[in-house]
């Protein structure tokens, strides 16, 4: 879908260009997009790679352990559904910790570990868990206690304070997940978000 909606402005651009007899403007703004997309990716490779091998020795340090012993407590009451030693809830943790420290590309396969242990407790099939639901929306909110990707953005922007991003982007990452975290939770209380249950004869279908 999303490929066709920008297919589809790519398209129109170029009709209203050529209708308005303005097709040289389209041609220069697509050209100086390009040149500028390639400047600002070239600056973002260096800086990127110094964040990434930082992220990495805190992975091998065993960083992203202590974190997750430090979420632990807090993530009993998140997924009550998960058995604290099952695999699930320590891929969920791995996840979220990797998401705090700006790492992911490492906390990709732990979400994607986690999703299927998730699925292994899950008695539909074909209908999202709770605790599948609530991983998500924390996923997607993710707080970012160092967000590599802004401070490497605007470093390769020109910016004279990169970090100070820090701090703010602490204090909105933590907001839009505390909203995240009580949205799911008092959505997943309505009958029409509940899992319905099945017969065995359905099950067996």
């Amino acid at each position: 879908m999303l490929n066709a909606i920008w297919l589809s402005m790519i398209f129109l651009s170029v009709i209203v260009g050529v209708v308005q007899g303005r097709i040289e403007f389209v041609v220069h703004a697509v050209t100086d997009s390009a040149k500028l997309g390639f400047e600002i990716a070239l600056g973002l490779t260096g800086i990127m790679a110094l964040w990434l091998g930082i992220m990495n020795i805190a992975t091998e340090s065993g960083l992203i352990k202590i974190f997750a012993r430090i979420l632990r407590p807090v993530m009993r009451p998140l997924f009550p559904d998960v058995p604290v030693d099952h695999p699930a809830m320590g891929a969920i943790i791995l996840n979220i910790a990797a998401n705090m420290l700006g790492l992911a590309n490492a906390s990709t396969p732990f979400g994607l570990q986690a999703m299927k242990e998730l699925q292994k407790l899950n008695d539909n099939a074909i209908v999202a868990s709770n605790s599948m639901c609530t991983f998500l929306a924390i996923n997607t909110s993710s707080v970012q206690l160092i967000p590599a990707t802004a401070i490497a953005f605007l470093a390769a922007n020109g910016s004279l304070h990169p970090s100070s991003v820090i701090f703010s982007s602490l204090i909105a990452t933590t907001c839009s997940t505390i909203v995240a975290v009580i949205a799911v939770k008092k959505l997943a209380k309505l009958s029409v978000y509940r899992i319905k249950e099945t017969s065995q004869y359905e099950r067996i279908c």
